[in-house]
């Protein structure tokens, strides 16, 4: 198992990632390089973000990783909903889509908490009280 592969968060994120090529595939040939690459590389970013900030080192620069994560949860949520509105992703595939992508999201925010500092550093004016 690769290290990343033990996170929920990441798991989550390969089936959302799975689950948006699937779903993209019948889009008309038009939208190959528009919706359907848009959507493809913000479901990617999530779990490749995931997977390259857990070989960083240290937690800071996992919970920066996993902030982009974030990031493009958000822009594939919106990169969905157009496609739903234009009438190219079912409701039930929308439906699905949306449950993965909140399920993600909660994971990857869940890990971002866990990788906080227990102790954050102090203000200055506040030491030696």
């Amino acid at each position: 198992m690769l290290p990343y592969e033990r996170f929920d968060a990441w798991r989550a994120a390969h089936e959302l990632v799975l689950d948006v090529y699937r779903a993209t595939n019948g889009f008309p040939p038009p939208e190959k390089y528009g919706l359907t690459i848009q959507a493809r590389r913000a479901a990617f970013s999530v779990a490749a973000n995931i997977a390259e900030g857990s070989a960083k080192r240290g937690p800071r620069e996992f919970r920066r990783y996993l902030d982009i994560s974030i990031g493009s949860l958000s822009e594939l949520a919106y990169t969905m909903q157009l496609a739903r509105d234009l009438g190219l992703l079912t409701n039930e595939d929308w439906s699905r889509i949306d449950e993965w992508r909140n399920k993600t999201g909660k994971l990857v925010s869940g890990l971002c908490k866990k990788l906080r500092p227990t102790n954050p550093p102090r203000n200055s004016l506040h030491q030696g009280q």
